[in-house]
């Protein structure tokens, strides 16, 4: 493989427009299935349903259409933003510019662990699923190697080029929407035992009842959609790899949320429906209600097919979020704000793709899974950050838009919001606190620590962030390419410090 170090350019316009090393191989529906397969509502589905009916019941489902509708606002500001400025990596090029160089830093290296864990926990999600489809007898170690297996497939698929990848997320995004809507209208005409009514009912014991008001289990609930929709920054962080990306990616990033939340819900809704006995889920009798679902909807052999395309998803996912995290970690590598940075920034024009970053994107995760073997509590710990620690950077983004037009931005790309620019912001960053609220809510009857220990993660990830950032100071170094802060460089006083 042909790799060359990436040159830091000097011209302020930080390559917005020209693309830099990287091929624009990527149209509207490569982008689109790019993030459709790392939002996965395959994935985020059935990795939390079985947490939100033990806490609401069926009334969870309206969470979906909350948190989507939430997430569109969010979605809505990031399309203005990389409009503007269409630069790989995503947050941290887009905090730079939109507020400064330690906020855009500090935002970066947040996301930049977020979505690695992410990454891990995705692919030790996939482990189960793998297994029963191979007939493994599952095990913590055979949990794993299949988990690692994951990852060396994606980070494989990765080195192949953006071509390859936006053609290997388009079959994911295929699958997995002809394999949504094919299981849902199975679960429905087949296995369905109630009807849209329990959407509505409380079906938690009296005691439970007595104890917590429903509408505190109901925002509780807000997990599933909450740890859904994320997905759609992945369009904007190969920005440098899609044709005409100030008008293409803001669509793709709306579709995202139009298509996954659809989809999401239909499966959800499936499941719902099909669900023996809302109390025993409640209750915890039945810990895997999907599996149960699955074995009596499709028997043996149909269950094994519904894992592998169930795998599919969670192997498109954990390929999507990987393209993410490694353009994230070029961004800051050729503005050498990372240690190591002179790996991170190479790049090979043979495939156009950073090879040390997919490489470093797939060791991290990897890690990550390996302290499984150590501690199961540790390896608990470290993914509870990851819905937070991606929320967290989010409405850094969201924050410092809003900064930017109290001080005179005023968006300059193919797509802005205009007249509703104030509102939607606004609107955005209260459901991202909300979010980040319910995510970091102390969990009820466990020792503190473990009741805190999505808050306490992310305090460990900022303090570490913090000492490197204000030791370091990489903000600093002259390899940062174009203007930090330039979107309100024209109403901010020469004389007033940047962060």
């Amino acid at each position: 493989m042909d790799i060359q170090s990436t040159s830091v350019p000097s011209t302020a316009n930080d390559g917005h427009h020209s693309g830099g090393d990287f091929k624009r191989d990527m149209g509207f529906w490569g982008n689109l299935a790019l993030g459709f397969t790392y939002l996965s509502p395959v994935v985020g589905v059935y990795a939390t349903f079985a947490a939100s009916m033990a806490l609401a019941g069926p009334p969870a489902f309206w969470m979906l259409i909350i948190a989507g509708a939430g997430q569109l606002l969010v979605a809505t500001v990031f399309g203005e933003v990389v409009s503007q400025y269409p630069i790989a990596g995503g947050i941290y090029p887009w905090n730079k510019h939109l507020w400064g160089k330690k906020w855009g830093w500090m935002s970066g290296w947040i996301y930049m662990i977020a979505i690695n864990v992410t990454i891990a926990s995705v692919a030790y999600g996939a482990g189960p699923f793998l297994g029963a489809l191979l007939g493994i007898e599952m095990s913590p170690i055979a949990n794993v190697l299949l988990a690692l297996l994951i990852i060396f497939l994606a980070t494989i698929a990765n080195l192949c080029g953006t071509k390859f990848l936006a053609n290997v997320a388009f079959v994911g995004f295929v699958v997995e929407i002809i394999a949504s809507a094919a299981i849902g209208v199975w679960l429905l005409l087949t296995v369905r035992k109630h009807d849209l009514s329990v959407l509505f009912q409380d079906f938690r014991p009296s005691d439970m009842q007595d104890q917590t008001p429903f509408v505190v289990a109901f925002v509780g609930a807000a997990i599933m959609g909450i740890y859904l929709y994320y997905g759609f920054e992945a369009n904007g962080d190969v920005a440098e790899e899609v044709r005409n990306p100030g008008r293409v990616i803001p669509k793709a990033m709306r579709m995202t949320i139009y298509v996954g939340g659809l989809a999401s819900m239909f499966i959800a809704l499936g499941l719902i429906l099909a669900v023996g006995s809302f109390e025993d889920i409640i209750n915890g009798t039945i810990p895997d209600p999907i599996t149960t679902i699955f074995m009596e909807a499709f028997g043996p052999v149909g269950f094994k097919l519904v894992m592998a395309i169930v795998l599919i998803s969670f192997l498109s996912c954990t390929i999507s979020l990987q393209a993410a995290a490694s353009r994230l970690m070029y961004s800051m590598g050729r503005d050498d704000q990372l240690p190591f940075s002179k790996f991170l920034r190479k790049f090979s024009p043979t495939r156009a793709v950073p090879p040390y970053a997919l490489i470093v994107a797939g060791a991290i995760p990897s890690a990550v899974i390996l302290i499984s073997l150590l501690s199961e509590n540790a390896l608990l710990a470290i993914i509870s950050f990851a819905s937070f620690g991606i929320y967290l950077a989010f409405s850094s983004v969201v924050f410092a838009s809003l900064r930017a037009r109290m001080k005179g931005w005023k968006p300059s790309g193919e797509f802005t919001m205009g007249k509703w620019g104030w509102l939607i912001s606004i609107s955005a960053f209260v459901y991202q606190v909300f979010a980040m609220v319910i995510v970091v809510w102390p969990v009820a009857g466990v020792p503190w620590y473990d009741a805190w220990i999505v808050g306490l993660m992310t305090l460990g990830v900022v303090l570490v962030g913090a000492l490197y950032l204000f030791g370091a100071h990489p903000e600093r170094r002259s390899g940062i390419r174009g203007a930090a802060g330039d979107a309100v460089q024209s109403a901010v006083p020469s004389h007033e410090p940047r962060l």
